[in-house]
C-alpha cells in the first residue's frame, strides 16, 4: 500500500508564494506520474499540474500555467508544487495524486488515471 501525504498549505496573501509538498511511501518519483489537483467550494475538481518523471514532461492547468511549477526531490522521496503570484481564486484543497506507471500526455489531467491520493491540504488566499 502506498501512502501519499500533502503538507505546506495555509493562509497566504494574494501575490505571495507558497510551496506544497507531497511525500509518498513507495514511489520514488523516478518513474510514473505525479499530479496536483484542487477542489474549491462549489466547483469541480480541477487539474493543476502533472509531471512524468522518466522524461520530465510537465503539463499545467490553464489557470496556473506560468505561475505554478511541479518538481521533485528524489532524495526526500517528495514532489512539490511551487505556487507563485497566488490569486484569490487559488483558494482550494490541494491533492497530490500518484500514478505508478507512465501516463500519456492526454491522461495527465484525468483523475481516474492515478492510483494513489493524499488527503489534501488547504490553501487559503487572502486579499
Amino acid at each position: 500500500q502506498v501512502h501519499v501525504r500533502e503538507s505546506g498549505g495555509g493562509l497566504v496573501q494574494a501575490g505571495a508564494s507558497l510551496r506544497l509538498s507531497c511525500a509518498a511511501s513507495g514511489p520514488t518519483f523516478r518513474s510514473g506520474n505525479t499530479a496536483w489537483f484542487r477542489l474549491a467550494p462549489g466547483k469541480e475538481r480541477e487539474f493543476v499540474a502533472g509531471r512524468r518523471w522518466t522524461d520530465s514532461s510537465s503539463r499545467y492547468g490553464v489557470s496556473v500555467d506560468g505561475r505554478f511549477t511541479i518538481s521533485a526531490d528524489y532524495t526526500q522521496n517528495s514532489a512539490f508544487l511551487l505556487m507563485n503570484s497566488v490569486k484569490l481564486e487559488d483558494t482550494a484543497v490541494y491533492y497530490c495524486a500518484v500514478a505508478s506507471r507512465d501516463l500519456v500526455w492526454s491522461d495527465y489531467d484525468r483523475p481516474g488515471a492515478y492510483d494513489y491520493w493524499g488527503q489534501g491540504t488547504q490553501v487559503t488566499v487572502s486579499s
